[in-house]
């Protein structure tokens, strides 16, 4: 049917979800944790069957702190750094977790379910690469608040919180409105104005989640708002305080956007494309040996009963 949509995950937040709520007594047959596998496994094997789903994308985090960002705002994610770039206070990857990730990137491929991804750009940038181009209903499945702004007719985001699944809310425009006060194309400057620690977005001084509210929804966005702060004389809600702020940290205001937008026009990697309408011939010996090393045989045969075709 034309109307089924494909799903478009969120690797990582979905394998990293999965590694905190599951316990690690879960373990393959050498005694490893299994985890996240097991978990990530079983929740795009109920997305699939829930909205039935044309076609899955697992989106890659290529490189998850992108150089380009880090210059723009040397602050990003700092407090999430890998190991390897991990400084005093920062959250360095869980050691268990990183051989589950290569063990789910490996399953990935043996399916034959698309894991695009582009050097120098994060997942949220091929989320919203494939969500702009795909010619049919999408669904973006992340914990990722950023992505609200992605969502736009024919485009949901399907927010993991609030507990399981059956809680995640399904976001479409009237219900990010409703949820957030703006709209999704008016997200980014909400949380630029805020602030996002989870991210190291330092947000403007003095702005809280109501002020930025407030300011988004009476002038429209940032630029607007920059405007109406130049002009010497502000209109309510901005004060002649905040127009002095917002003012002495345009440059800031201007560099957190780019970091915060994520974009629509990444060159993916050829050989892990995403075409709804291709089935690939899955890799039954690497599928065989994978799933027996990690105990998670069942799961696998559990999702490539449910995938499309």
């Amino acid at each position: 049917m034309p109307n089924r949509p494909v799903l478009l995950l969120d690797s990582a937040s979905l394998y990293y979800r999965s590694f905190y709520a599951l316990p690690d007594s879960m373990t393959a047959p050498d005694g490893r944790p299994h985890n996240a596998i097991r978990g990530f496994l079983t929740t795009v094997t109920r997305l699939v069957r829930q909205f039935d789903a044309a076609g899955v994308a697992a989106c890659w985090d290529d490189d998850w702190r992108p150089a380009w960002r880090v210059d723009l705002l040397p602050s990003y994610k700092t407090h999430r750094a890998s190991p390897e770039e991990s400084t005093d206070g920062a959250e360095a990857t869980p050691e268990a977790l990183l051989p589950q990730a290569d063990a789910i990137a490996q399953l990935l491929d043996a399916m034959g379910i698309a894991r695009p991804g582009a050097t120098g750009f994060e997942a949220d940038d091929i989320l919203a690469t494939l969500a702009s181009a795909v010619n049919r209903p999408a669904i973006v499945v992340s914990g990722d608040r950023d992505l609200v702004q992605l969502v736009r007719p024919g485009v949901h985001l399907l927010l993991t919180v609030n507990g399981g699944m059956d809680k995640w809310p399904l976001l479409d425009d009237r219900s990010v409105i409703e949820r957030f006060g703006v709209r999704p194309d008016q997200y980014v400057d909400l949380a630029v104005l805020r602030g996002d620690p989870s991210d190291g977005i330092p947000g403007v001084p003095g702005i809280g989640a109501k002020t930025a509210t407030a300011l988004v929804s009476a002038f429209g966005g940032l630029d607007e708002i920059l405007v109406e702060a130049a002009a010497g004389s502000p209109q309510k809600p901005l004060t002649a305080r905040l127009a002095g702020v917002l003012t002495s940290n345009e440059d800031l205001i201007r560099r957190m956007r780019m970091v915060a937008t994520a974009r629509t026009d990444v060159a993916l990697n050829s050989d892990r494309d995403f075409d709804p309408g291709r089935v690939t011939e899955p890799d039954m010996g690497t599928l065989e040996r994978v799933g027996a090393q990690w105990g998670v045989t069942r799961y696998v045969n559990d999702l490539r009963a449910a995938l499309p075709g």
